[in-house]
């Protein structure tokens, strides 16, 4: 396992569509195992493979010691809203409010391509739609209820 380095907010790769998974092979357990070495070296709760300039639809997160390694998620359902604080180790120090779902459901594989599907709730649902969006694209800043503020810090988007 290898820590890599997390790309930032302004580089290009942030911005685009990742693409499916399609080998479960060791180049993917090296991807998976470096990107949990990764978002623990750096106090995180989360990490796409965007974020260490891969672009495919791996994620992994830590949420209240329920690791989960999720490839090519997709949330099937969502319930509910929930309005509170996120951060992103792409974006900085700068924290703002998100709206989200408060339960979602997410179908995805496994590191050796076995389906699965989790039913969560807030911080779990949170933390998952926040490295999805990553997978498409989008940035929390996007959807932050506080961008103003973030832009008036200098913020990039």
């Amino acid at each position: 396992m290898a820590t890599r380095n997390v790309v930032f907010v302004g580089e290009n790769i942030l911005r685009k569509k990742s693409k499916p998974v399609k080998d479960y092979d060791e180049s993917l357990w090296e991807l998976l195992d470096d990107m949990k070495e990764t978002m623990y070296a750096n106090d995180g709760m989360g990490l796409a493979a965007p974020q260490v300039g891969i672009l495919r639809r791996a994620i992994v997160v830590d949420v209240n010691n329920a690791f989960l390694e999720l490839i090519n998620p997709e949330i099937i359902s969502q319930k509910g809203e929930d309005i509170e604080e996120e951060g992103c180790l792409s974006v900085g120090t700068f924290r703002g409010r998100v709206k989200r779902p408060y339960e979602i459901t997410v179908k995805a594989c496994d590191r050796y391509g076995y389906p699965f599907t989790v039913k969560c709730e807030k911080w779990l649902a949170r933390c998952i739609c926040h490295e999805v969006d990553h997978l498409n694209g989008v940035l929390f800043i996007d959807k932050c209820l506080d961008k103003d503020k973030y832009l008036k810090q200098g913020g990039k988007i």
